[in-house]
Protein backbone atom coordinates (compact mmCIF):
# COMPACT_ATOMS: atom_id res chain seq x y z
CA UNK A 1 0.00 0.00 0.00
CA UNK A 2 1.42 3.27 -0.84
CA UNK A 3 1.70 6.03 1.55
CA UNK A 4 -1.37 8.55 1.38
CA UNK A 5 -0.42 12.08 1.16
CA UNK A 6 -1.35 14.30 3.79
CA UNK A 7 -3.28 17.24 3.75
CA UNK A 8 -0.89 19.76 2.34
CA UNK A 9 -1.39 23.93 3.13
CA UNK A 10 -1.26 25.86 0.16
CA UNK A 11 1.47 26.37 0.25
CA UNK A 12 9.36 18.39 -28.65
CA UNK A 13 6.15 20.42 -29.31
CA UNK A 14 3.26 18.96 -27.34
CA UNK A 15 2.39 16.70 -29.60
CA UNK A 16 0.23 14.55 -27.50
CA UNK A 17 -0.34 17.16 -24.20
CA UNK A 18 -3.93 16.15 -23.37
CA UNK A 19 -5.19 13.21 -25.46
CA UNK A 20 -6.37 9.95 -23.77
CA UNK A 21 -5.24 10.81 -20.85
CA UNK A 22 -8.44 11.79 -19.19
CA UNK A 23 -9.79 8.42 -20.70
CA UNK A 24 -7.25 5.55 -19.96
CA UNK A 25 -4.12 4.74 -17.96
CA UNK A 26 -0.71 5.84 -19.60
CA UNK A 27 0.10 3.93 -22.23
CA UNK A 28 2.58 3.19 -25.43
CA UNK A 29 1.70 3.21 -28.81
CA UNK A 30 -1.53 0.31 -29.21
CA UNK A 31 0.30 -2.91 -29.64
CA UNK A 32 3.66 -1.62 -28.17
CA UNK A 33 2.19 -3.33 -24.79
CA UNK A 34 5.33 -1.66 -23.14
CA UNK A 35 2.99 0.92 -21.11
CA UNK A 36 -0.61 -0.56 -21.03
CA UNK A 37 -2.84 -1.14 -18.34
CA UNK A 38 -2.05 2.05 -17.02
CA UNK A 39 -4.18 4.95 -18.16
CA UNK A 40 -6.79 6.61 -16.75
CA UNK A 41 -9.05 8.34 -18.79
CA UNK A 42 -6.78 11.16 -19.30
CA UNK A 43 -3.71 9.99 -21.19
CA UNK A 44 -0.30 11.58 -19.27
CA UNK A 45 2.75 10.54 -17.41
CA UNK A 46 5.63 13.13 -17.52
CA UNK A 47 9.23 14.25 -15.72
CA UNK A 48 10.42 12.58 -12.44
CA UNK A 49 9.68 14.35 -9.19
CA UNK A 50 12.47 16.58 -10.43
CA UNK A 51 10.84 17.22 -13.42
CA UNK A 52 13.98 16.20 -15.39
CA UNK A 53 12.55 13.62 -17.37
CA UNK A 54 10.45 16.18 -19.70
CA UNK A 55 7.12 15.95 -20.68
CA UNK A 56 5.94 11.66 -22.16
CA UNK A 57 4.33 12.01 -25.52
CA UNK A 58 1.98 9.77 -26.46
CA UNK A 59 -0.04 10.14 -29.33
CA UNK A 60 -3.87 8.80 -29.76
CA UNK A 61 -5.14 9.27 -32.96
CA UNK A 62 -7.89 6.54 -33.56
CA UNK A 63 -10.34 6.79 -30.87
CA UNK A 64 -11.82 3.04 -31.48
CA UNK A 65 -8.26 1.34 -30.51
CA UNK A 66 -7.90 3.43 -27.00
CA UNK A 67 -12.00 2.36 -26.29
CA UNK A 68 -10.44 -1.14 -24.55
CA UNK A 69 -8.24 0.12 -22.19
CA UNK A 70 -9.80 3.23 -21.50
CA UNK A 71 -12.80 2.08 -20.72
CA UNK A 72 -12.46 -1.86 -19.71
CA UNK A 73 -14.05 -2.54 -16.42
CA UNK A 74 -11.11 -3.13 -14.61
CA UNK A 75 -10.24 0.59 -14.66
CA UNK A 76 -13.15 1.55 -12.09
CA UNK A 77 -11.81 -0.44 -9.20
CA UNK A 78 -8.35 2.01 -9.27
CA UNK A 79 -9.31 5.01 -10.69
CA UNK A 80 -12.75 5.41 -8.56
CA UNK A 81 -14.44 7.97 -10.57
CA UNK A 82 -16.78 8.60 -8.38
CA UNK A 83 -14.33 9.68 -5.56
CA UNK A 84 -12.72 11.61 -8.03
CA UNK A 85 -15.88 13.31 -9.18
CA UNK A 86 -17.12 14.05 -5.49
CA UNK A 87 -13.35 15.72 -4.55
CA UNK A 88 -14.20 18.10 -7.32
CA UNK A 89 -17.29 19.51 -5.23
CA UNK A 90 -19.29 19.78 -8.27
CA UNK A 91 -22.77 21.69 -7.46
CA UNK A 92 -25.71 21.58 -9.78
CA UNK A 93 -25.10 24.13 -12.75
CA UNK A 94 -21.46 24.49 -12.43
CA UNK A 95 -19.73 24.38 -15.59
CA UNK A 96 -16.97 21.72 -15.74
CA UNK A 97 -14.04 21.00 -18.38
CA UNK A 98 -12.11 18.00 -18.45
CA UNK A 99 -9.18 18.45 -19.91
CA UNK A 100 -7.36 15.66 -21.88
CA UNK A 101 -10.73 14.08 -22.11
CA UNK A 102 -9.73 11.20 -24.64
CA UNK A 103 -12.82 8.94 -25.40
CA UNK A 104 -14.55 10.34 -22.65
CA UNK A 105 -14.03 7.98 -19.39
CA UNK A 106 -15.56 10.67 -16.71
CA UNK A 107 -17.98 12.44 -18.94
CA UNK A 108 -21.28 10.51 -17.92
CA UNK A 109 -19.94 11.21 -14.11
CA UNK A 110 -19.48 14.88 -15.08
CA UNK A 111 -23.18 15.01 -16.32
CA UNK A 112 -24.71 13.48 -13.84
CA UNK A 113 -22.76 15.78 -11.22
CA UNK A 114 -23.64 19.14 -13.15
CA UNK A 115 -27.40 18.16 -13.96
CA UNK A 116 -29.56 19.18 -15.99
CA UNK A 117 -28.83 23.02 -15.72
CA UNK A 118 -25.10 22.70 -16.29
CA UNK A 119 -22.74 21.58 -18.43
CA UNK A 120 -19.07 19.32 -19.04
CA UNK A 121 -16.72 20.38 -21.83
CA UNK A 122 -14.40 17.39 -22.69
CA UNK A 123 -11.35 18.86 -24.24
CA UNK A 124 -8.81 17.20 -26.39
CA UNK A 125 -6.18 18.05 -28.97
CA UNK A 126 -6.71 14.99 -30.71
CA UNK A 127 -9.71 15.04 -33.55
CA UNK A 128 -10.82 11.67 -33.62
CA UNK A 129 -11.22 11.55 -29.71
CA UNK A 130 -13.52 14.96 -30.29
CA UNK A 131 -15.28 12.83 -32.79
CA UNK A 132 -15.67 10.15 -30.67
CA UNK A 133 -17.01 12.17 -27.25
CA UNK A 134 -19.55 13.85 -29.67
CA UNK A 135 -20.69 10.32 -31.00
CA UNK A 136 -20.68 8.89 -27.16
CA UNK A 137 -22.53 12.15 -26.07
CA UNK A 138 -25.28 11.68 -28.47
CA UNK A 139 -25.45 7.68 -27.83
CA UNK A 140 -25.26 8.39 -24.17
CA UNK A 141 -28.05 10.86 -24.78
CA UNK A 142 -25.70 13.26 -22.41
CA UNK A 143 -27.08 16.52 -23.23
CA UNK A 144 -24.86 18.39 -21.40
CA UNK A 145 -21.70 17.46 -23.12
CA UNK A 146 -20.14 18.90 -25.36
CA UNK A 147 -16.50 18.37 -26.87
CA UNK A 148 -13.57 20.27 -28.44
CA UNK A 149 -10.46 20.39 -30.09
CA UNK A 150 -7.80 22.37 -27.99
CA UNK A 151 -4.00 23.19 -29.42
CA UNK A 152 -1.58 21.48 -27.39
CA UNK A 153 -0.70 24.90 -25.57
CA UNK A 154 -3.56 25.97 -24.66
CA UNK A 155 -6.65 25.09 -23.19
CA UNK A 156 -8.85 27.29 -24.90
CA UNK A 157 -11.40 28.05 -22.73
CA UNK A 158 -12.48 32.20 -22.35
CA UNK A 159 -11.68 33.70 -19.64
CA UNK A 160 -13.80 33.17 -16.67
CA UNK A 161 -16.16 30.59 -18.28
CA UNK A 162 -16.15 27.67 -15.93
CA UNK A 163 -16.42 26.07 -12.58
CA UNK A 164 -13.90 23.49 -12.34
CA UNK A 165 -11.44 22.06 -14.80
CA UNK A 166 -10.24 17.99 -14.66
CA UNK A 167 -6.92 16.79 -15.70
CA UNK A 168 -6.67 13.65 -14.77
CA UNK A 169 -3.33 11.31 -15.79
CA UNK A 170 -2.17 14.37 -18.22
CA UNK A 171 -0.71 16.71 -16.76
CA UNK A 172 2.88 14.94 -16.83
CA UNK A 173 2.34 15.47 -20.80
CA UNK A 174 2.47 19.58 -20.28
CA UNK A 175 6.08 21.08 -20.96
CA UNK A 176 5.53 24.08 -19.37
CA UNK A 177 3.45 23.79 -16.53
CA UNK A 178 3.30 26.56 -15.14
CA UNK A 179 2.46 29.14 -17.52
CA UNK A 180 -0.08 26.48 -18.76
CA UNK A 181 -1.63 26.84 -15.09
CA UNK A 182 -1.74 30.36 -15.36
CA UNK A 183 -3.96 29.86 -18.34
CA UNK A 184 -6.42 27.57 -16.39
CA UNK A 185 -6.38 30.19 -13.80
CA UNK A 186 -7.88 32.85 -15.83
CA UNK A 187 -9.90 30.01 -17.62
CA UNK A 188 -11.85 29.67 -13.70
CA UNK A 189 -14.73 31.62 -12.03
CA UNK A 190 -13.77 33.44 -9.09
CA UNK A 191 -15.13 30.00 -6.62
CA UNK A 192 -13.19 28.02 -9.43
CA UNK A 193 -10.63 24.85 -8.75
CA UNK A 194 -8.61 22.97 -11.17
CA UNK A 195 -8.50 19.48 -9.99
CA UNK A 196 -5.01 17.25 -11.01
CA UNK A 197 -5.26 13.67 -10.70
CA UNK A 198 -2.27 11.61 -11.57
CA UNK A 199 -0.04 8.59 -10.58
CA UNK A 200 2.12 8.06 -7.09
CA UNK A 201 5.62 7.06 -7.48
CA UNK A 202 4.70 3.01 -6.39
CA UNK A 203 1.65 3.00 -8.63
CA UNK A 204 0.57 -0.20 -10.05
CA UNK A 205 -0.17 1.71 -13.40
CA UNK A 206 1.03 4.88 -15.16
CA UNK A 207 4.01 6.20 -16.98
CA UNK A 208 7.45 5.12 -16.17
CA UNK A 209 8.61 6.66 -12.68
CA UNK A 210 11.40 9.07 -14.86
CA UNK A 211 8.00 10.65 -16.15
CA UNK A 212 6.06 10.85 -12.44
CA UNK A 213 5.23 14.04 -10.73
CA UNK A 214 5.23 14.07 -7.13
CA UNK A 215 2.31 15.68 -5.46
CA UNK A 216 4.18 18.38 -3.70
CA UNK A 217 5.70 19.41 -7.22
CA UNK A 218 2.33 19.96 -8.58
CA UNK A 219 1.12 21.78 -6.27
CA UNK A 220 3.77 24.17 -7.08
CA UNK A 221 3.34 24.18 -10.19
CA UNK A 222 -0.11 25.18 -9.56
CA UNK A 223 1.01 28.18 -6.94
CA UNK A 224 3.51 29.39 -10.03
CA UNK A 225 0.30 29.49 -12.04
CA UNK A 226 -1.71 31.95 -9.48
CA UNK A 227 -3.37 28.72 -7.91
CA UNK A 228 -3.82 28.28 -4.36
CA UNK A 229 -2.87 23.88 -3.59
CA UNK A 230 -3.75 21.64 -1.22
CA UNK A 231 -3.28 17.56 -1.77
CA UNK A 232 -6.33 16.11 -0.83
CA UNK A 233 -6.34 12.85 1.08
CA UNK A 234 -8.53 10.68 -1.10
CA UNK A 235 -8.02 6.83 -0.80
CA UNK A 236 -6.76 6.50 -4.49
CA UNK A 237 -5.19 3.04 -4.80
CA UNK A 238 -2.55 4.25 -7.41
CA UNK A 239 -3.30 7.95 -7.55
CA UNK A 240 -2.79 11.62 -5.87
CA UNK A 241 -5.49 14.50 -5.94
CA UNK A 242 -3.82 17.62 -6.04
CA UNK A 243 -6.69 20.68 -6.20
CA UNK A 244 -5.89 24.52 -7.30
CA UNK A 245 -8.39 27.00 -6.30
CA UNK A 246 -7.85 30.57 -7.40
CA UNK A 247 -6.15 32.61 -4.59
CA UNK A 248 -8.92 35.11 -4.62
CA UNK A 249 -11.50 32.26 -3.95
CA UNK A 250 -12.60 31.24 -0.08
CA UNK A 251 -12.23 28.06 1.25
CA UNK A 252 -13.27 24.85 -0.06
CA UNK A 253 -17.03 24.06 -0.12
Amino acid sequence: MHRRPRLVAPGAALAALLTGCSATPDAAAPGSGEHAGHHGGHAGHHGGHDNGAGPLVHRFERAEDWVAEFEGPERDAWQKPAEVVAAMRIAPGMRVADLGAGTGYFLPHLSRAVGPTGAVIGLDIERDMVRYMTERASRERLANVTARQVGPADPGLDPGSVDRILVVNTWHHIPDRPAYAAKLRAALRPDGAVVVVDFTDTARHGPPKEHRIAPEAVAAELRAGGLSPEVVAEDLPDQYIVVGRRADAGAAR
